[in-house]
């Protein structure tokens, strides 16, 4: 398959402004592809680096280090000039779906934003492409002039969704798109976005906090922890044949099959460790239950476990 996305040694590092010399390394070096029509899962607590990884991907912040490749182009340094043509095929779903629309426009405006800075469409055509996203979020043409407070929580996030497929994308990254919705709502979100990858042909990186909804949606998942991907598989070789220790603390506190249920809760000790100040060597060994003295010393690379398996571990954990 082809790789719609690539990324080799990607870094993000921001200078602390109450001490000059100190960085806070919020994404630390990562690795990792998406393929066409695939959906890779991006999870990890919160303060991790998922949504700075998020907009790097999409050069709305600029990367400290590395190579972010989309489409065969390297768009790592490309300027603003550049990389516009691309803009249209990188697309982003908020957070927040009340703070991410604007309360001053209406649902044809927020919508059609993209085409009015991208497109060369007539008012009619521009018209029927607003419609047409709508109709494709479960959005009625009656609702066409309403404002966002008119709306309820998951329509307001179906607004934002429409947004981002109104200038027919390639790549989209949902940063939590889901986690500020009621419970309920966030089953059909999630079906939509996949009814919506099956049949525009996207890709996704769809990132949270919340293993079981990326189970519900990702192809692959890569597992996030201080900065650092510690391991990328296939949902299912991850849910059940994790590597990682911190992966394997994660899915202990999973709801779910038989087989989760019947593992021991694994209750990580501390807190996630100042990203101003990682620990030395493995940034996991303060918490991991299997630490060796390598692992306060050597940083452990990410390799290749078994047929595509990733871990980033000095002592992979085996099936």
């Amino acid at each position: 398959m082809k790789k719609i996305l690539q990324v080799q040694n990607l870094k993000k590092h921001f200078r602390v402004k109450t001490d000059k010399g100190r960085w806070l390394k919020a994404v630390d070096g990562l690795d990792f592809f998406i393929y066409e029509r695939e959906t890779l899962g991006l999870v990890g607590e919160s303060g991790c680096g998922k949504s700075t990884t998020g907009r790097l991907v999409l050069k709305l912040i600029e990367p400290t280090d590395g190579q972010i490749i989309f489409m065969d182009k390297d768009i790592t340094r490309m300027n603003r000039r550049n990389i516009r043509p691309l803009r249209p095929l990188m697309q982003m779903v908020f957070q927040d779906p009340h703070s991410s629309l604007n309360p001053r426009m209406t649902v044809q405006q927020i919508i059609g934003e993209g085409l009015r800075l991208h497109g060369k469409l007539s008012r009619t055509q521009k018209k029927e492409a607003i419609l047409e996203a709508m109709s494709r979020v479960g959005l009625r043409p009656e609702q066409y002039s309403r404002y966002p407070h008119e709306f309820s929580g998951g329509q307001r996030q179906r607004i934002g969704i429409a947004r981002a497929l109104i200038l027919n994308p390639k790549l989209i990254v949902a940063d939590e798109p889901v986690s500020a919705l009621d419970v309920s709502i966030q089953a059909q979100v999630i079906n939509l976005l996949h009814d919506l990858k099956a049949k525009l042909g996207l890709s996704y990186l769809f990132i949270s906090h919340d293993l079981s909804v990326v189970e519900h949606i990702s192809d692959r998942i890569a597992v996030m922890y201080l900065g650092r991907i510690v391991e990328i598989a296939l949902k299912r070789d991850l849910f059940n044949r994790p590597a990682h220790p911190y992966t394997e603390a994660l899915l202990s506190a999973v709801p779910g099959s038989a087989k989760r249920s019947e593992r021991d809760r694994i209750i990580l000790k501390g807190d996630l460790p100042n990203p101003i100040n990682p620990p030395a060597g493995c940034h996991f060994h303060t918490r991991c239950r299997y630490v060796q003295s390598i692992c306060r010393q050597e940083k452990p690379s990410l390799n290749e476990h078994e047929n595509g398996h990733q871990v980033m571990c000095h002592f992979p954990l085996q099936a």
